[in-house]
């Protein structure tokens, strides 16, 4: 076998690369490996060092107190009720408007198309949005965090892109076997659709879970708030939302307010992060299928 002899220019390219990724691979986890590590940290250690990535001394005390009260757990279960039914709907309509507006032949399909596309570059803005969900009461509703959002126009057409490249000997040999056109839809082109699908599984669920300003403006009941607006008033505002000292044992001492933020923003970071790895192996090829072709 001919060995490969690499040049110094390349070499050194290559090491500069390297260099350069490992700086922003840095750049990234190592603020959050301090996050999770003060929120383990005592008062004591928070107070002395101003940035760790390992604490001296590990305690629980954050999460102790943020969990005395069923407050985190009940805004957990909201957050993860619109995360999974606001995924369910963006999914159902971003595919049931795909899956036709990829057919050349429909009738008006440029029209819907110029529709989509100018709903991309023009918005109605905050306030008639907001009289909107007014008009439709469903302020105060969970419904207000899902359906305005139903659809996002450039997933869409990532959606229409990728059904467009299916191969149409496909449809002609279902449509001869006697399949009908929602058969086709769900026993041909949906498992064929997995690695986009799964994407756009990923994009809508993170952008639901991280989403706090629709919830700011929608939602005036704090029972019905989602963790991430949760999150904020006690990074932001106070301390106090977080826990409970009644409900600790007398002698608990409360833990530092840094070291409940940090435990807190851990508590709303980890639940999205332990969806990735379930999507992984078709998220690569899902983000490029569909964006090469028009």
């Amino acid at each position: 076998m001919a060995k490969t002899y690499r040049t110094v220019s390349g070499t050194a390219f290559d090491a500069a690369n390297y260099v350069f990724l490992g700086l922003f691979a840095a750049a990234a986890i190592l603020p959050f490996i301090y996050v999770i590590s003060g929120s383990f940290a005592t008062d004591a250690e928070i107070t002395k060092r101003a940035v760790f990535l390992i604490p001296e001394t590990f305690s629980l005390a954050a999460y102790e107190f943020i969990f005395s009260t069923g407050t985190i757990m009940k805004s957990i279960g909201v957050s993860m009720y619109v995360t999974v039914i606001g995924t369910l709907v963006n999914l159902f309509f971003t595919v049931t408007m795909a899956y036709p507006l990829a057919r050349r032949s429909l009738m008006g399909r440029n029209t819907v198309l110029n529709l989509v596309i100018f709903s991309m570059l023009f918005g109605g803005g905050m306030i008639p949005t907001y009289l909107v969900v007014r008009e439709l009461t469903l302020l105060d509703t969970y419904w207000a965090l899902i359906l305005p959002g139903a659809i996002s126009a450039f997933n869409l057409i990532i959606v229409k892109n990728f059904f467009q490249e299916l191969p149409p000997g496909l449809e002609e040999a279902a449509k001869i076997d006697g399949c009908s056109e929602l058969g086709l839809l769900w026993k041909i082109v949906l498992p064929l659709s997995k690695p986009v699908l799964a994407t756009f599984t990923l994009f809508y669920a993170v952008g639901h879970w991280n989403d706090f300003f629709a919830a700011l403006l929608y939602i005036n009941n704090p029972e019905k708030w989602p963790l991430q607006v949760l999150l904020r008033q006690i990074v932001l505002l106070s301390q106090a939302a977080a826990g409970d000292l009644n409900a600790m044992d007398p002698n608990f001492v409360k833990p530092p307010d840094q070291s409940i933020k940090l435990a807190v923003i851990v508590v709303g970071t980890v639940p999205i992060l332990l969806v990735y790895p379930f999507l992984q192996k078709h998220f690569a090829k899902g983000v490029l299928i569909g964006s090469i072709k028009g």
